[in-house]
């Protein structure tokens, strides 16, 4: 019998802001094992988005939090 993957996608979302002050959207994706870890998961990611603001270059360092996966589409 096969074994069922354990491993969940889920998708990281900025909480960066750009020059005008609105978030990013900028994303990442990645797998999760959901035995293991039961809360949501908080990353420090680059964001190339995000907008420092005390230089005003673009591209820093941001927290990405866990969101729900958007509905797949059909056909």
């Amino acid at each position: 019998m096969a074994k069922k993957n354990a491993q969940v996608k889920i998708r990281l979302v900025s909480t960066g802001k750009n020059a005008k002050g609105e978030a990013t959207g900028y994303t990442y994706y990645i797998n999760k094992n959901p035995r293991n870890q039961t809360e949501k998961m908080k990353f420090r990611k680059y964001d190339p988005r995000a907008v420092n603001p005390e230089t005003g270059k673009p591209g820093m360092h941001v927290l990405f939090e866990e969101k729900k996966m958007p509905p797949h589409k059909k056909n």
